[in-house]
């Protein structure tokens, strides 16, 4: 298991420790670069291609008016692929020994970060949708919580179903310790009530 006492972000509380990152499944990224890979296939298909079907591409001025439109065109996949990638890995879900902190990215310049007790939650569950999530194991973990926003959402992560486990263990483990910080302030209280009692 990876040593996550390194792992720092932003409000993190002295008595928490990270338990995992959890960042969507590799499959997604993929997914989403298909686009950039049909992009880089006509980016290397127009230099092999155009100028054979148009001869007068090669005449100086046309050629570098070409050039300059591929040039164009490969800083878009450039920029397309960077955003994608900044996306994916600025995507993250944080869980930690008492709080899930989800860090949704939105472009270069935004960012959402929602945050959930463990002792809010509800209801936990996991889905696994498909034939290709099936074979790959990634899928969502839907969490129902007590909170403002009722509805947490882990999307397409991988191993969904120990992802489920290990926050519904983190989830007892948390109301096992409220519950036994609960009954502790009433037997001090009653013990401090007694002890002023039997004071003449």
């Amino acid at each position: 298991m990876l040593n996550l006492s390194h792992y720092r972000f932003a409000d993190k509380r002295e008595d928490e420790e990270v338990i995992t990152v959890i960042h969507r499944h590799w499959f997604n990224i993929l997914q989403n670069l298909f686009l950039v890979f049909i992009m880089l296939l006509l980016l290397f298909g127009s230099y092999a291609v155009l100028p054979a079907l148009f001869p007068i591409l090669t005449a100086t001025d046309y050629q570098r008016l070409l050039v300059f439109f591929e040039s164009l065109f490969a800083m878009l996949i450039w920029i397309l692929f960077f955003l994608i990638w900044v996306d994916y890995y600025f995507d993250v879900w944080i869980v930690t020994s008492k709080r899930i902190v989800n860090i949704a990215q939105r472009g270069l310049f935004s960012r959402e970060v929602s945050e959930v007790e463990l002792d809010k939650i509800q209801d936990i569950s996991a889905e696994v949708l498909g034939i290709i999530p099936t074979f790959l194991n990634y899928g969502d973990v839907l969490i129902q919580t007590a909170a403002e926003k009722e509805k947490f959402v882990f999307r397409k992560i991988a191993d969904p179903y120990t992802t489920k486990d290990l926050i519904m263990g983190l989830e007892k483990r948390s109301l096992q310790r409220a519950e036994n910080n609960k009954a502790k302030t009433e037997a001090e209280a009653i013990t401090a009530a007694l002890g002023n009692t039997n004071k003449p």
